[in-house]
């Protein structure tokens, strides 16, 4: 059974990786499951510089989900290279950094820096969360600004690039054209949706940020439906997540269009949900009579 696939460059064993912001930097999951068995890890969102996060609290349960407002915390691209890389180098598996910035010209030169660090695989450019109030969330939503952001990291890397598109604009087709002519070897969707949880009694915002981002089993049919528009006039691979929990979730994108698939909030309440994701794809194609994954089209 070959589950093996090309996402815009990265090599991945299976279709399965992770969800930015879900995995920390993969050391953390490595002491709970066999991380050698993804596809790729995916890690935790990288500026240039530490950047503290947004205030507490940040996370929030609804049905169907959680609401997250953790704004990008992270170490900044050189406290990341010295002690996160040795770990993932170690692992085997292929590495892709989420990568964000505050100006087109900060995400150049993180691009640039990356690209410089042995066992780095593929970059994915944040330019559309909805949980930071500066940088990424203001890049994701408007066409030209998203081709001038990744035409300019694309002369700054020769690394596979993959852009993750907002979910929330009136035409993610427009968006994906954008990204793909600008020099994108693959598109990453859906980000999360931009949310909100009021306390009553309180009567205030239940996050300090006020707003977040929704993620979990209920984004789901949001993003099937939003990354089979996209695969309709797409040339590049697609990276697609929102809500898999389980592999009819997984199997559900690829009959979509997508190439390759992550698995995000699932982590956090069991964190075999990957590896349980990757067997289930296996297992669908032997019922199915398939022999490889690539065998999965998009539906009509």
């Amino acid at each position: 059974m070959d589950l093996s696939v090309n996402l815009g460059g990265i090599r991945m064993q299976n279709p399965v990786t992770v969800a930015s912001g879900t995995f920390g930097y993969g050391q953390e999951y490595a002491q709970l499951i066999d991380v050698t068995r993804l596809g790729a890890i995916t890690v935790k969102g990288i500026r240039l510089d530490p950047w503290p996060g947004n205030q507490l609290p940040r996370h929030v349960e609804v049905p169907g989900g959680m609401v997250n407002a953790i704004g990008l915390q992270g170490p900044g691209v050189e406290a990341f290279a010295s002690d996160d890389m040795p770990f993932l180098r170690s692992v085997g598996v292929p590495v892709i950094v989420n990568m964000w910035g505050t100006s087109i010209d900060e995400y150049v030169e993180v691009a640039r820096r990356l690209s410089g660090i042995e066992g780095v695989s593929g970059l994915e450019l944040n330019i559309s969360c909805p949980n930071v109030k500066e940088g990424g969330h203001a890049f994701g939503h408007d066409p030209s600004t998203v081709s001038r952001l990744v035409g300019a990291v694309r002369k700054a890397t020769a690394l596979p690039l993959m852009p993750k598109l907002a979910p929330n604009v009136p035409d993610i087709k427009v968006f994906v054209r954008a990204a793909q002519e600008a020099g994108a070897d693959a598109i990453s969707m859906i980000n999360t949706l931009p949310a909100m949880v009021i306390d009553i009694e309180r009567r205030r915002p239940v996050l300090a940020n006020k707003t977040g981002g929704l993620s979990g089993r209920g984004i789901h049919p949001v993003a099937v439906k939003l990354v089979w528009d996209a695969a309709a006039v797409a040339t590049v691979p697609i990276l697609a997540m929102g809500g898999i929990f389980e592999p009819e979730d997984a199997i559900e994108f690829l009959l979509a269009g997508a190439t390759a698939v992550a698995v995000g909030t699932a982590n956090f309440i069991d964190p075999a949900t990957p590896l349980r994701v990757a067997d289930g794809i296996s297992d669908y194609l032997r019922r199915h009579g398939l022999e490889s994954v690539a065998e999965l089209k998009r539906v009509e």
